[in-house]
């Protein structure tokens, strides 16, 4: 498996996915999910795009991260999971959980929203 990951913005990291996500090669990533929310790392865009296979550990990692995420007001985002994974994701119905999007950038962009509604709700006066 390989992991590439880049600051796409101040507060959107994407982490493109690709090979096959098995019990051997989740270790691997829950390492460079978790160390990503260490250093503050909180919106989260996994283009899965060019990932072949995936088994439930690999979902069980992803679980894991939205839940350290959550914990931080974060949240993560999937994008590009086609065959065998999109219907992992179908069957064990964790498509109601993980917002899965056509492309990385319309993953980016679903994270980078609410943080602006965020901050305009933070600026507005308040109500009188």
């Amino acid at each position: 498996m390989s992991i590439v990951y880049e600051h796409v913005s101040a507060s959107v990291t994407v982490v493109t996915l690709a090979g096959e996500l098995d019990v051997y090669t989740c270790v691997t990533l829950r390492e460079v999910l978790v160390g990503l929310i260490n250093d503050g790392r909180f919106l989260l865009a996994i283009d899965m795009r060019e990932v072949d296979f995936i088994e439930s550990p690999g979902t069980g990692v992803l679980v894991g991260a939205l839940k350290r995420l959550r914990a931080h007001g974060g949240h993560l985002a999937l994008s590009g999971a086609q065959g065998q994974v999109r219907k992992h994701f179908r069957i064990t119905r964790l498509d109601r959980i993980f917002p899965i999007h056509p492309t990385a950038l319309a993953a980016e962009e679903s994270l980078s929203a609410p943080a602006l509604d965020h901050r305009t709700a933070r600026t507005a006066a308040p109500a009188r």
